[in-house]
């Protein structure tokens, strides 16, 4: 019997023991799963810190080529710059060069100075082969009234591109863009368009767009052409225009000192001066690097001149007639002097509310996006061949 009981006592104590490992396991376990489900935690916080850290990173050297793109862009620039200011000190150094000794026969001089005019004409290689030249207004459509009395709408004179271009007034920085013509003619004002802040006020109503790029004249105590970049947002180079003492191109326009135009050899000025101030000029101007590949001075009159346009390198220039309500073409110059006053066809405006206070022309559509009394026009022309003439 004594043995029976020690015998339990001793399965008790083991029993005790047993009991004892199984619980000091089960601590040993819920410790090991507390230290695992530590680290898994402090794992997938890492994980996360590097994921962000990682997303910071690309997003900084995004930022980075960004700002390398712009710094090389404004490299090119400078660099364009210091090219065309070495061209003009170079052309100083040829203009004012030493004076002459002795005396020079006044016709001598004269015949020089024709010789020279004749070789700068001649100069002048087209960039394309148009040779269209306007016969009549083919149709007219009114769009709609939106706007001060004055202003310009246009389209991006690039292939691909339906966007439409509103500067409201003669003097703003703030051009208001619409995805399309229906979006425009649509919209209640400008409700429907985006607006577009640009470095610096625009003067009268001489501006373009071309290849996503706005043109427009800038004037303080000088005239600059500006170009500005709307997709990357800045301005992507500026230029004096050479021509001192300007006066308004337009005797009806007399807010525009000087009018751009594209067409299809490119971007062109049309001004005056005071030298020459009965008359209009005309300049061609890359549309890179703003620089002036050639000039001519027209016969072309400016008073009572209301707007001016080019097409495949001819300025027309449309008056004020004395007919009630209509407008007209009254003088031609082409470039390539291919057609003359004579020659050109009489083109008449069928309906005018005041003014054209401004024409822009777009090539791809043969179109003309007038801005006549505070209401924006399309006019569709017909268009024949100079050599048919």
């Amino acid at each position: 019997m004594r043995g029976l009981v020690v015998l339990v006592t001793l399965a008790c104590l083991a029993g005790a023991q047993h009991q004892a490992l199984i619980d000091y396991l089960e601590r040993r376990l819920l410790a090991i799963e507390d230290r695992i489900s530590l680290w898994h935690e402090q794992t997938t916080r890492y994980a996360s810190e590097l994921r962000e850290l990682k997303q910071q990173m690309v997003s900084q050297l995004e930022n980075l080529d960004k700002e390398k793109e712009v710094l090389r862009m404004n490299l090119d620039s400078v660099g364009t710059r210091v090219d065309r200011v070495e061209r003009e000190m170079d052309y100083l150094e040829t203009q004012n060069g030493a004076q002459p000794c002795v005396d020079v026969d006044d016709k001598l001089i004269e015949q020089q100075v024709t010789l020279v005019e004749e070789k700068q004409r001649a100069k002048y290689s087209r960039l394309s082969d148009c040779s269209d030249m306007i016969s009549s207004i083919k149709a007219m459509k009114i769009l709609k009234r939106a706007g001060a009395p004055r202003g310009t709408w246009t389209k991006d004179i690039s292939r691909g591109s339906g966007k439409i271009y509103i500067f409201n007034g003669t003097d703003d920085n703030t051009i208001h863009e619409f995805a399309s013509v229906q979006d425009f003619t649509r919209s209640q004002g400008f409700s429907l368009s985006k607006s577009l802040k640009l470095p610096s006020s625009w003067k009268g109503t001489g501006h373009v767009i071309y290849n996503n790029h706005v043109y427009y004249v800038s004037q303080d105590q000088e005239i600059n052409v500006v170009k500005y970049d709307m997709k990357d947002g800045f301005m992507t180079d500026s230029a004096v225009f050479p021509e001192r003492d300007q006066v308004p191109v337009y005797g009806l326009t007399p807010e525009t000192v000087m009018d751009l135009a594209v067409d299809e050899e490119g971007l062109w000025a049309i001004y005056s001066t005071q030298q020459n101030e009965r008359y209009i000029s005309l300049a061609k101007m890359d549309t890179n690097s703003l620089d002036l590949e050639q000039m001519w001075d027209t016969n072309c009159p400016r008073e009572n001149a209301e707007a001016a346009f080019v097409i495949c390198g001819t300025l027309y220039v449309v008056y004020n007639t004395q007919q009630p309500g209509r407008s007209r073409v009254q003088c031609v110059f082409d470039v390539n002097d291919m057609v003359s006053n004579e020659e050109a066809p009489l083109v008449y405006f069928p309906k005018r509310y005041g003014a054209h206070s401004s024409l822009k022309y777009n090539p791809q559509e043969q179109l003309l996006y007038a801005w006549d009394d505070g209401y924006q026009i399309l006019y569709k022309l017909a268009m024949k061949k100079k050599l048919e003439i």
